[in-house]
């Protein structure tokens, strides 16, 4: 059956809470990091996201303090991410207790930070966060949370990142983000077809059915969601059990 397919609840913290939007913009409170993280740990999440999105210097220091919470707190690897430009970033937060970093814009502006990070502390480390949406020139990477589109392409780009030590790709596509619409599946099976690390998929769950197809159709290794755990519309013991009646690999 291969690998199993990971659940990976994503919480994106701003001013040390929880907060969830519709396609980047439109935030409201979902919550406690810690005690949300703590609640899906129990429930039985195979991973968590944690995403510092006003990464500037006091928020840093708030961010980091919760790490250092959330590791106290929870027994499941979790990825963190957010205002990671260098070595010494990484080091401050696997430092405080993080699995794995997560890294977007600046994998963009410096290329080389992937290659850095994956030959100090091992490719696993190293998580590249992608936004991409599908323009009608086709997928276009995006930074700055979303708000500028570069030169680059989705499929170059992943296909840049795993050939410079990236350990897998969180790929979320913009256009679905939030509308609870499905994942993006026809470009995830590309990606899980140019390249041969992990993929995670974000963007579009609204119900049960859309992890199924994101995993059959889409071919990724793992499926991240945000509002649909936050405020309650499934949880997770009910999905992993609908997904393993549904011939899925999941870790019940």
């Amino acid at each position: 059956m291969g690998l199993a397919k990971r659940i990976v609840p994503c919480l994106d913290v701003k001013n040390g809470e929880t907060v969830k939007g519709t396609n980047f913009i439109n935030l409201r409170s979902a919550g406690d990091p810690v005690e949300l993280g703590k609640a899906y740990s129990d429930a039985g999440a195979d991973e968590l996201v944690f995403l510092d999105i006003t990464a500037s210097y006091e928020g840093r220091k708030t961010f980091t303090d919760m790490v250092t919470r959330v590791a106290e707190t929870i027994n499941i690897p979790f990825t963190v991410g957010g205002g990671i430009n260098e070595l010494d970033d990484v080091k401050r937060l696997l430092d405080a207790g993080a699995d794995k970093v997560s890294i977007n814009s600046s994998a963009i502006r410096n290329p080389k930070l992937i290659d850095e990070i994956s030959s100090h502390y091992g490719s696993q480390v190293c998580v590249c966060a992608i936004d991409a949406r599908n323009d009608e020139d086709g997928w276009h990477c995006y930074v700055k949370g979303g708000r500028e589109r570069v030169e680059l392409r989705l499929f170059d780009w992943a296909r840049e990142v795993a050939n410079r030590g990236a350990g897998e790709i969180l790929f979320t596509s913009m256009d679905h983000d939030g509308v609870k619409q499905g994942f993006a599946n026809e470009a995830l099976a590309q990606l899980a077809e140019d390249v041969s690390i992990p993929i995670i998929a974000s963007g579009g769950a609204g119900k049960k059915e859309h992890f199924r197809d994101t995993f059959t159709l889409g071919k990724a290794d793992a499926a991240l969601a945000a509002s649909v755990f936050h405020f309650g519309e499934i949880g997770i013991p009910e999905l992993k059990k609908y997904l393993k009646e549904e011939g899925i690999n999941v870790r019940i």
